[in-house]
């Protein structure tokens, strides 16, 4: 991982990667998609971004480490930039948000038992030839 350097106003692409350590293509990729506004631009047409874009950068990058989707990012982003208090529909958002998670440990931990049982299942030491349409079948065909 690099250093991040220091934020300096009216920062050009370059700059902002490596102040956030994403790559340029990343930036242009989140604004594509939204998540970080257009920036002001210079009258050669080159981005310049400020220190809110660092800002939005590093919470999008939090959120990525909490194992968030871009769509949920993006909805957390619109709640705070209404600039009223997002603290309810935030709450909300993450609590649906966590019983999604919840739902989907269950299912890798059902699919874990499964694995489990079909790993103590296979033979120990002379292992037979397989009679086709043996392995893996579903519901006692």
């Amino acid at each position: 991982m690099t250093t991040q350097r220091a934020v300096q106003p009216g920062m050009r692409i370059g700059e902002l990667a490596a102040a956030t350590d994403l790559s340029p293509d990343t930036i242009r990729y989140y604004e594509k998609a939204g998540l970080l506004p257009a920036p002001a631009r210079t009258s050669a047409g080159y981005r310049t971004y400020d220190s809110r874009a660092v800002d939005r950068l590093h919470f999008i990058q939090g959120a990525q480490r909490l194992g968030l989707r871009l769509e949920d990012i993006g909805n957390l982003l619109a709640i705070r930039d209404t600039g009223i208090c997002p603290c309810e529909p935030a709450a909300d958002f993450l609590t649906r948000r966590l019983a999604e998670v919840d739902a989907q440990i269950r299912r890798l931990e059902a699919l874990r038992t499964e694995m489990t049982a079909m790993l103590e299942g296979l033979p120990a030491g002379d292992c037979p030839q397989p009679v086709p349409g043996t392995w893996l079948q579903q519901g006692g065909r």
